[in-house]
């Protein structure tokens, strides 16, 4: 069974705030990088998944697990995060 995902205000906020800045992200991809990510982040105090998006990029999810809460997502460089 799959858990229902629920987007805070300020993850849908995000969708915009980026694309203003001409980074487009899609709940697609954002959900692809939640249910299937290449590494999760547990040393915080909410869990964060993450997933590349491209040579240079990948998003990042933080996300409540207990109910799949997404609250933020952001676009990082890939060398910040990867080893």
């Amino acid at each position: 069974m799959v858990k229902p995902v629920r987007f805070t205000r300020h993850a849908q906020q995000k969708f915009t705030d980026l694309a203003r800045l001409g980074f487009i992200i899609t709940p697609e991809q954002v959900l692809e990088a939640l249910r299937n990510p290449e590494h999760v982040d547990t040393d915080l105090d909410s869990p964060v998944a993450q997933r590349a998006l491209s040579d240079r990029h990948l998003v990042r999810v933080v996300f409540v697990e207990n109910e799949l809460r997404i609250v933020t997502f952001y676009p990082a460089r890939r060398e910040r995060y990867e080893p």
